[in-house]
Order: C-alpha cells, then structure tokens, then sequence
C-alpha cells in the first residue's frame, strides 16, 4: 500500500503538539536570566538595579516546576478525554487550555505566582497532549511508518526547545517587558497552528470504528493511503484494515481491564508496568533537563560571557542527533542502544562534575570549555539513545488489555520526575554545586543496568509476539535478541520473511512453506500466533498468511470468519476465497495480482 500526502502531513501537524512542549521547556531557561523579568519577580536589593536581583531557590524551583505539576496531572487525564470526544477535538480543547495559561503569564506585572499558574495551567494542557498525539499518530498514521513516527513526536520537541533558544536571543536585547513577554506571546502561534491544522486530518479510525462510526473509519484509512474517495468502498487492503481494526476494537472491548489489573501478575502485567515506570523515570535522571531547564544558569556560573549562545549551540546538538536517533533505534534494536547509551552519558557526566568540582571554572577557561564540551556529547548520547528509544518502548511493551492505562502510569511517572528535577534542582546545586553531575552520572548506569537485567529486546516484532516473548519462560532479557516467533529459524530470518512478503517477491524457499509471514506495524502478521501452522488470517493494518489446511482457531481466518460487514470469504487481491466456508483451499487469482507463490493445496478436513 502507497503512503498518501495526507498520512505525511498528519505526522507533521500532531507533532506541533512535542514542539509546544519543546518550546515552553526552552524558553524557561532564558526567561530566568532576562533583566526586566528579574527586576519584575525576583527579590532585588535595589528595585532598579537587575544585578541586584536574584531568585530564591523556592521561587525559580516552582516558576519551572509547575509546569511539570500541571503535565502529570494532564498526562492522566488525557486519554479519558481523548476517548470520549476523539482524538482531533481533545487536541483542540488542549490547544485552547495551552492559550489560557499563557495569557495568564502575558498578563503578569509583578506577581510571579501569576507567571507560576500560568504555567501550571499550560502544563495541563502539555501533558494532555503527550497522550493524545502519539496515541492518535499510533492510530491513524499507515502501518511503514508507525514506529518512527512515535520518534518523531520526541524530535519535534528538540525542535521546540532549539526554536525557544534561538527566539530568546533575540528578543533579549527588547526593551522591558517586551523582552519576555514577546517570547511567552510567540508560543500561541504553535496551539493555533495544532488546532486548526489537525481538524484539516482525519479522525483516528479506532475511534471512529470504537464508536461504530465504520463508514467514516473508511474514509479516513483510504485518506491516509492516498485512495480516491470513489475506490475506498472497493479496495480489498482499505476493507480488510476496517474489518480488522472493527474485529480489535471488539476483542478490546471484552479484554478491557482496570488500573488495578495493572499490577496483577499474570503475564508479566505487573513487571511490565514497573518496567515502563523505571524507563520513564530514568529519562528524566539522566540528566538531560538539568541542562534544559537550567543551561542559561549553568553555563554562566562557568563563566561563559554569553550562555545564551552557549544554549542554542546545547539545543541544536540535541535537535541533530535525534535524527541520528531515527536510525539508530531502527538498525540497534532497543536494548543495545539504552546500554551503550547510559554507559556513554554516564562518562561525560562525571567528565562535567569531576571538572566543575576540581577547579572554579569561572577562573579556568579551560575547565569552562571542557564542561561545555561534555555536556554536548552527553547531549549527543541522550539524543540517539534515550530520548526516543523510552518513547517507542513505551508503545510496543504492554499488553493489549491494559496498554493504555499502562503507558499512562509511565507517561505520568517521567512527568513526577521531571517536576522533582524542576523544583529541586536549585536547592541541590546551591548545596553541592557541580557534583550534581555524579548524581546523574550514578543513574545513567542504573539505568543501564536495568535494561540489561530486566528489559526483552522487542524490535522486529509485533505487538502480540513481545506479549509472547515476555511470558515465554526459556527467554531471559539477555537472550532475549534471538529469541523468534515459532516458524521462524531466528530474529534475521523473521526480517527477511517479512522484507520479501512486503515487496511481494518470493521467499527464498521459492515458496511459503514453513514459513510464516510477520510484520509488528501491520503489513504481514503470522497465522502462528492465532491458530495452528496454516492459520491465515487478518493481521493487524494487514493480511497474516501461512501455508497449510487447518482452520484457524481465532483472529480473522479467511473464509470461516466473518468480516465487520457480515460477509464471508475475504481474501487479499490475488487470492480467490473458497465459496465453501469449510474449506481452505485457495488458488491464485485469473488476475495474477496477488502475492506470488500460492498455489492450490491439499484439502485437509
């Protein structure tokens, strides 16, 4: 299936809503240090003098931190709302809420508690969206380019802070207010653009086919694949995508389960949860947004003339790199990456605090340059490791009846961190200054340690073969890389079969035979997992074929089960169905536009 235009542009519209978060994490840094804002909400020895102004510890802690309050509690509540009213509209409602919170920082004079819930206000329409984009990017976007566009939604929010650095340079040399308040006004350009661009995008077909709206989820998947509107209704792949997400919303809807089932242990749930908790957790103390919140901050006290340039430079370092991050992901694997990627961080860390605590680096140029220096090469790890890879386990590691409420629990759990980080930051580093760093050079290898101990190496995989992959007791998270599903010979073998199934070429057998046909996002999905050998069936966005004669026991058999609309005897182009729903004999299409190597099988009752 062709990607449409449209699929291209509804990942860059849901992805403004990482860069709005980007940019009100970025521009907190500078705003801190801009004059007319210090003389306005610090407390100074002489109300006109900037020099004399300083924030308290508590002060700046809860003007950055709130935001982050208000994000935990948004990441909770939405994807409650995102499921009652849809995904589009629960981003447009978020859009507006966004704008609340910062007329109410524009309109602050000099009450900084203003400017606080402000940005407590902003910070739950933030968290709001973090659950909302990627939720509805998963959902909408075709199945080749689902998983990067979950990486996308982080790169957009190095973009975001990149952007808030470079604006602040400018803006800085403005008069008075203007100086600040030019900066916060900028930021409701971005909701505006997310608001009216996403209702330009279809609705998640999910939703629309959770709430039997299938004629519109119809639409709105042909939309995605660039299908005309008069060929939808006709186009097997478009038909058997809506039978198939009708068929997944239904056996969700009976699987559902509650927080508590959460934390059962049955199917490694409860692990699983604890294990996307840890991974969001140790995001956040890797240290990453001691530099984002606080870089301006921390790059003066070493002495840097203008930290300003000194953030951009930070912020272009962790924009670029996620690009990197793109492919690493993709040709690593997860695991590997996160390993090598805390080990990495964690040296140029205690590279950072072992220099800033040997020498005052305000006096030694070259201490100076040396922090400056590690910092952007533990800004280089983060960027291609960590900062997309928790974001696409997190979507890819729970199991299907609990999966939203799990990755809520995470989401929410890297949101407290990221406020406990916020807030206690300035009472840390006016206590032990620089050795900060070894705090978070400790938690990177922690961190790394639990991926090596606990986290299974999901890449490659579809959803249903990872919950396999957990509870299968001969697999060890170390082993986990060469852990198959049945029917294939290893994870290389996996790839293969499902690089020439999608390119419609024949196997390297010449033929199908012991072999099944898998792919994690939807192109090809193995009968192995819902039948006996020869299941073929629906997989998810997809066809799942095999070769062989036995019924399949469960998910969508071809012939024997019938679709969303009632009927009977769907095959993918290029297959003719058996008009006998007891049979499984297929033949190849007088059309030849089918896959190529089926041929006519033996009939087993």
């Amino acid at each position: 299936m062709p990607i449409g235009g449209t699929a291209i542009m509804l990942a860059l519209v849901a992805s403004i809503g990482g860069f709005i978060f980007g940019y009100d994490t970025g521009q907190i840094s500078d705003i801190l240090l801009m004059e007319d804002f210090k003389l306005r909400f610090a407390t100074c020895s002489n109300p006109t003098d900037h020099t004399t102004c300083e924030f308290s510890t508590v002060r700046a802690g809860l003007i950055v931190s709130l935001l982050s309050i208000g994000t935990l509690a948004g990441a909770l509540m939405g994807a409650p709302i995102a499921d009652g009213i849809g995904r589009r509209y629960a981003m447009v409602c978020e859009c507006g809420l966004f704008c609340v919170g910062v007329v109410i920082q524009l309109c602050s004079f000099y009450v900084w508690q203003q400017v606080a819930v402000g940005r407590l206000i902003s910070g739950l329409a933030v968290g709001a969206l973090s659950a909302a984009v990627p939720m509805y990017q998963a959902e909408t976007a075709p199945a080749q380019i689902r998983g990067t566009l979950t990486a996308t939604y982080q790169l957009f929010i190095t973009f975001g802070i990149l952007v808030a650095y470079s604006i602040a340079i400018g803006t800085r040399e403005l008069p008075g207010a203007q100086s600040w308040r030019t900066l916060i006004g900028i930021g409701l350009v971005w909701p505006c653009m997310l608001a009216f661009g996403i209702l330009m995008m279809p609705e998640s077909p999910r939703w629309l086919a959770a709430h039997g709206r299938l004629k519109e989820a119809e639409r709105s998947i042909a939309r995605a694949y660039g299908i005309k509107e008069a060929d939808e209704s006709s186009n097997r792949f478009v038909q058997a995508e809506v039978d198939e997400i009708a068929n997944q919303v239904e056996m969700e809807r009976r699987l559902r389960g509650g927080w508590l089932d959460c934390f059962k242990g049955a199917n490694k749930t409860r692990y699983r949860t604890f294990l996307g908790m840890a991974l969001q957790s140790f995001q956040q103390l890797t240290g990453a947004n001691y530099f984002f919140y606080y870089g301006a901050t921390v790059f003066q006290s070493v002495g840097i003339n203008d930290s300003f340039v000194t953030q951009v430079i930070l912020g272009a370092v962790n924009f670029i790199c996620t690009f990197g991050g793109l492919y690493v992901m993709e040709r690593f694997g997860r695991r590997m990456p996160l390993i090598f990627g805390g080990i990495w961080q964690s040296i140029w860390l205690f590279v950072f605090a072992a220099a800033g605590t040997a020498k005052d680096p305000t006096t030694d140029k070259g201490i100076g340059t040396l922090m400056i220096v590690s910092a952007c090469m533990f800004i280089l790890g983060y960027a291609t490791t960590w900062a997309p890879g928790v974001w696409i386990l997190i979507g890819e590691t729970f199991p299907t009846k609990t999966r939203a409420k799990q990755g809520a629990l995470s989401t929410a759990s890297n949101w407290l961190w990221n406020f406990l980080i916020a807030f206690f930051t300035p009472f840390i580093v006016s206590a032990i200054q620089f050795r900060y760093g070894f705090i978070f050079a400790s938690c990177n290898l922690a961190g790394a340690v639990v991926v090596y101990f606990f986290l299974y190496e999901s890449s490659d995989l579809s959803l249903e073969s990872v919950d396999n992959m957990y509870n299968d007791p001969t697999c060890k998270p170390w082993t986990s890389r060469t852990w198959a599903p049945a029917g294939y010979s290893s994870r290389f073998d996996l790839v293969e079969q499902t690089k020439a199934a999608q390119a419609r070429k024949p196997l390297a057998s010449g033929a199908l035979d012991e072999k099944h046909i898998e792919n994690a996002d939807g192109g090809l999905t193995t009968g192995a997992q819902y039948g006996k050998r020869g299941d073929i069936g629906a997989g998810q966005g997809g066809v799942a074929m095999a070769n062989g004669a036995s019924a399949a026991e469960a998910g969508l058999g071809l012939g024997d089960v019938k679709n969303a609309s009632g009927q009977q005897g769907f095959a993918p182009p290029g297959i003719v169905a058996p008009s006998d729903p007891t049979t499984q004999n297929f033949t190849e299409s007088p059309t030849g536009d089918g896959p190529p190597g089926f041929e006519k099988s033996e009939h087993n009752p």
